[in-house]
């Protein structure tokens, strides 16, 4: 009993051009695209994007709202103290510190 043989190249060329082949005579045998239902899916494609396109502007919106509400939030929380004012509350803590130890 022989062993296995690998194929040579002009085997392998060979099955490779008959299902190239194949491939193309099933292409070729399909039956063409019927117009309507092309431009029915075009149109159904078209209003997919454009609900697509409307909820992500919705999206951008909405976010953009949410930052400026953050921002605004950030905003009236604390007021950022000056240079003078945040030296004014390190010396009196200084000071307050200084008053405990005596």
């Amino acid at each position: 009993m022989a062993g296995y043989k690998e194929p040579g190249l002009d085997a392998r060329r060979a099955a490779a051009a008959s299902a190239r082949e194949q491939a193309l005579a099933k292409l070729k045998a399909r039956a063409p695209l019927d117009p309507a239902a092309q431009a029915e899916r075009i149109a159904a494609a078209e209003a997919r994007e454009k609900l697509q396109a409307e909820k992500r502007e919705l999206l951008k919106a909405k976010k953009a709202q949410e930052l400026a509400e953050k921002a605004e939030r950030a905003s009236k929380v604390a007021p950022v103290p000056t240079e003078a004012e945040r030296k004014a509350a390190r010396d009196a803590k200084y000071a307050a510190r200084k008053a405990r130890k005596k």
